[in-house]
């Protein structure tokens, strides 16, 4: 246990605060949520490391640095009604669960979100809702949204997303475009979505956020 709390503050101190997180809120979620506890047993002890995770097939953890950086550019208030979406394991979920009001993490299946239930409820962060379904069709049901969080890569934003935004919404991404992803925030607005782009950052694509191919004609 103390081995995993001077990882956590090493992955803060090297990677978190270097990275211009400056959200107090934030570097005390990511101190007290124990990373470990969201994968598998046997890749424990790579928790912390500076790269993407895979837990599972087709399932990931962004950076700490990235997951921080977009975490801040979501802006998330104590009041905030929060939408994760993807990851693996609910680990951004429960830092936004440290900032915000209600947060529901959605991902890719009923097992994942079995699994995520289990180690939430283990930290005392049960007023989580995990729900299980297509990530690219948000939670119409719980909308709308101060913030949606897409954890993974983007081609494109389905229109659907933004709708469930709640006026001055947020919704943070990794967007990637020939192969250079940069993180943007798109914002619900009397006059539509303001689009901006914060930073530069990698991320494993996420799918259902393919861009929409045309159909090759002779």
């Amino acid at each position: 246990m103390a081995d995993s709390a001077l990882q956590r503050k090493n992955m803060v101190e090297s990677q978190v605060r270097p990275s211009d997180v400056t959200d107090r809120r934030i570097i005390a979620a990511m101190l007290a949520v124990p990373r470990e506890a969201f994968v598998p047993p046997a890749l424990a002890g790579l928790a912390y490391m500076d790269e993407v995770l895979d837990v599972a097939p087709g399932q990931t953890m962004l950076a700490p640095r990235t997951l921080a950086r977009l975490v801040q550019l979501a802006q998330i208030e104590a009041t905030d009604k929060v939408l994760v979406i993807g990851g693996a394991s609910g680990y951004a979920a429960a830092i936004a669960a440290k900032l915000g009001g209600d947060v529901i993490a959605l991902l890719p299946s009923a097992q994942a979100a079995e699994g995520a239930r289990g180690v939430l409820a283990g930290l005392g962060l049960g007023k989580v809702r995990v729900e299980a379904g297509p990530l690219n069709a948000g939670w119409p049901a719980g909308a709308q949204f101060d913030v949606i969080l897409i954890e993974g890569a983007t081609q494109q934003v389905p229109e659907g997303l933004t709708k469930q935004l709640a006026p001055g919404g947020r919704l943070v991404a990794v967007d990637m475009d020939r192969g250079v992803g940069r993180a943007v925030s798109l914002r619900q607005t009397s006059g539509g979505i303001a689009r901006r782009v914060a930073f530069e950052a990698g991320a494993p694509p996420l799918a259902g956020f393919e861009a929409d191919v045309a159909p090759f004609r002779l």
